[in-house]
């Protein structure tokens, strides 16, 4: 089980075996290169743990721990951990801000506390088969255990066609689950027993900050998130994009070092629609950092497509893991630890759904006669484009799912197949439920505004199970830690507290960053368009993939399978390359489920 996972650790692995129980962890070096082996142990050795991440408050914590008495053999960060639940039992992630999968186990107690970070940037997979508890920071590490079987769920099959991933608490396989962001799950005689430690605060529908007030509290607490984060003994970089979310932390690190030791890292692609390169150069320049940039032909990032396939032990039909994959390899030839500013259109409304939620509002006010005589037949005779988010097919997506109500709609906006194009797929009825996460998210929410509400289901959805699931499997794939200062608690406490009007102003996104930050970056930066870090998957399909995406879903295997109808298959194929729509979407998300399929789900 540990050695399915020698990418997130090459530089060591560790083991505890007690009675019936056993840890093993592999470790990349980063605090305390030389002592800080893992499983670590409390004094009389009763407590073991072992962790994946960082826990940027140790040095605090272990102060305190040291003051009643505590001894420490290292000065890495998971030495705290034994200490930290001798004193504080299960209160123990409360008390720690960082991102992280944990395990400590009590031997005399026969007890483990398993937990995940707040925001759900480190994963952490479980099963309980037979009274015992299986548990691994990969959902490989899980399936090498000879108690779990690979078996296909359905219905996180229909979720996964949904939403382009698998949303926790569900996994790909039956009996697998995850632990959601912010849980924890407590182990003992046999029973388990899941809690949340910590949740996203719903948010004010008012407020009586000044936005003043809030710009100023808003660089103070990214400042902080940023030093915090800056804690490494090997070398340390950062993504750079030219967005105002990694530009921005670059403006935040130069407050803590000098600019010319500041490494910065960027790709970019000879295809200008997806290509942001030169605005990173730009921002490099203004700071002057120590910059470093890789272009990426689409060959390069064709050849890498076997080597993703290979990390993703569920399927995810997010394209932009193979660039983000990209330029972990560049990065991590570098550095061993990178920022990036992941995590700042969840917090401040940056994707331009916020924006067709309000169109939303004003389009199913309009007349139906209006909307279903003209303006649908307009858009649907729109000529199909396979440029990077081109307007025909924003608004085709638009009106896909402009209907729905909020919660349904954004997830539809987001995904691939729609309840209903899923049953024309599938070969029986789909199951039900599809959207019951996105439900489930939304209502804990009722309490919040209504663009505070989508927010909260942002974080749970979008950023914990696509952007921060792809950032960890392609940086931790080639040994690289990504850390996201947008995502320290206290940051993200402060900004959900905020009025929904500070972060989404009229149609302007992420206002209150794009204030806040517009001063310490070069002129246009902060005011630029979203672009996203997306490849040319509509291209691919009808070029240089044309013949794989014929063979892995050709008629015969998606018959002998059994899952799709391969009419179904068939015709999103033949619309796409003849031009007559922009079925890329479908078409990728179908092949990543036939990759996983081929890789690890015939088992």
């Amino acid at each position: 089980m540990n050695r399915t996972m020698v990418h997130r650790g090459p530089d060591d692995e560790g083991y505890f075996f007690g009675r019936g129980s056993a840890l093993a962890m592999r470790r990349l070096s980063i605090i305390d290169v030389e002592g800080g082996h893992q499983p670590m142990l409390s004094e009389d050795g009763r407590i073991a743990a072992v962790c994946n991440g960082e826990l940027y408050n140790f040095k605090e914590l272990k102060e305190a721990l040291a003051s009643g008495g505590h001894v420490f053999r290292s000065r890495a960060d998971a030495e705290i951990l034994p200490h930290l639940y001798e004193e504080h039992g299960r209160d123990t992630p409360k008390l720690i801000n960082g991102m992280f999968g944990m395990a400590i186990w009590d031997e005399q107690g026969r007890t483990l506390l398993l937990a995940r970070d707040r925001m759900g940037e480190k994963p952490l997979y479980y099963s309980h088969r037979n009274g015992a508890l299986i548990f691994g920071s990969e959902l490989k590490a899980v399936l090498a255990h000879p108690a779990v079987g690979v078996k296909t769920d359905r219905s996180s099959l229909a979720k996964y066609l949904a939403y382009e991933y698998v949303p926790a608490p569900h996994t790909i396989c039956e009996g697998v689950y995850k632990l959601e962001p912010g849980q924890m799950l407590v182990y003992q005689k046999g029973r388990v027993e899941r809690s949340a430690y910590w949740d996203v605060p719903q948010g004010a529908a008012g407020g009586e900050i000044s936005e003043a007030q809030a710009r100023e509290e808003l660089l103070r607490l990214l400042e902080a998130s940023v030093g915090r984060r800056l804690l490494s003994d090997v070398p340390l970089g950062v993504f750079l994009s030219g967005g105002i979310d990694s530009s921005s932390m670059v403006a935040m690190m130069t407050r803590f070092r000098d600019p010319g030791e500041i490494k910065t890292f960027s790709i970019s692609f000879a295809e200008r629609s997806f290509d942001e390169s030169g605005h990173a150069r730009r921002v490099a320049e203004h700071f002057g950092t120590d910059h470093r940039e890789q272009m990426c032909t689409p060959e390069d990032l064709l050849d890498l497509m076997p080597q993703v396939t290979d990390l993703l032990d569920e399927p995810f039909a997010d394209p932009s893991i193979i660039p983000t994959y990209a330029l972990s390899k560049f990065t991590r030839g570098h550095v061993t630890v990178a920022l990036g500013g992941d995590g700042g259109d969840e917090l401040f409304a940056g994707y331009p759904t916020f924006q067709a939620e309000r169109y939303a509002g004003f389009y199913n006010r309009l007349p139906r006669l209006l909307r279903r005589g003209l303006i649908e037949p307009a858009v649907r005779a729109l000529p199909v484009s396979d440029e990077n988010i081109s307007f025909d097919f924003k608004a085709k997506q638009f009106l896909k799912g402009v209907s729905l109500e909020p919660a349904f709609r954004h997830m539809v906006w987001l995904g691939a197949f729609s309840p209903e194009e899923q049953r024309e797929l599938f070969a029986v009825d789909p199951p039900d439920g599809v959207f019951e996460d996105a439900s489930r998210h939304y209502s804990c929410a009722s309490g919040a505004e209504a663009g505070n509400r989508l927010l909260y289901l942002y974080k749970k959805l979008y950023l914990a199970e696509d952007i921060l699931t792809k950032v960890d499997r392609a940086s931790m794939g080639v040994s690289l830690e990504s850390r996201a200062p947008f995502l320290d608690h206290e940051l993200v406490e402060f900004v959900a507290s905020l009025p929904y009007r500070m972060k989404l102003c009229g149609l302007r996104m992420k206002s209150l960053l794009k204030d806040a930050v517009e001063p310490l970056l070069p002129k246009g930066i902060a005011g630029r368009p979203k672009k996203g870090f997306g490849i040319p998957v509509a291209k691919w399909v009808k070029g240089p993939i044309r013949d794989l995406v014929g063979d892995m879903l050709g008629v015969d295997r998606i018959k002998r399978e059994g899952y799709f109808r391969a009419g179904t298959v068939s015709r999103i194929l033949k619309d796409h390359m003849a031009g007559r729509a922009d079925n890329s979407k479908k078409i990728w998300t179908l092949l990543m489920f036939e990759a996983w399929l081929d890789r690890w789900g015939r088992g």
